[in-house]
């Protein structure tokens, strides 16, 4: 079974900056749409970034649009989430998903491929 690994998760504070990254063994990025989602604690998990691999065409929740950025290497087989001025309400269960195709979306049924999470907390 291929697997996704999502890293870069931790703590920092109120106008921080971390950087996710998801590795995608088995998945040429060339034909695999990756998607970024979060849940918060008590939360249904929502999406926050993906990126098409058809035209790099990438897609943003208007709540981190502009302070985070997604990016891939294809040579790596990796994905990266660069979140910058970090809002405690980004604290969340981070999870990239994969899917075989020329697109993404920012919505989870979309993905038959997830990785285990890694956590970002926000604080004060």
């Amino acid at each position: 079974e291929v697997q996704l690994q999502a890293s870069g998760g931790g703590s920092v504070q109120v106008g921080g900056s971390l950087r996710l990254s998801c590795a995608a063994p088995g998945f040429p990025l060339d034909d695999t749409g990756i998607g970024w989602f979060r849940q918060a604690p008590g939360k249904e998990r929502e999406g926050v970034s993906c990126i098409s691999p058809r035209d790099g065409s990438t897609w943003y929740d208007d709540s981190v649009k502009g302070r985070f950025t997604i990016s891939s290497d294809n040579a790596k087989n990796t994905v990266y989430l660069q979140m910058n001025s970090l809002k405690p309400e980004d604290t969340a269960v981070y999870y990239c998903a994969a899917e075989r195709s020329y697109y993404c979306s920012g919505h989870e049924s979309f993905y038959s491929n997830w990785g285990q999470g890694t956590l970002v907390t926000v604080s004060s």
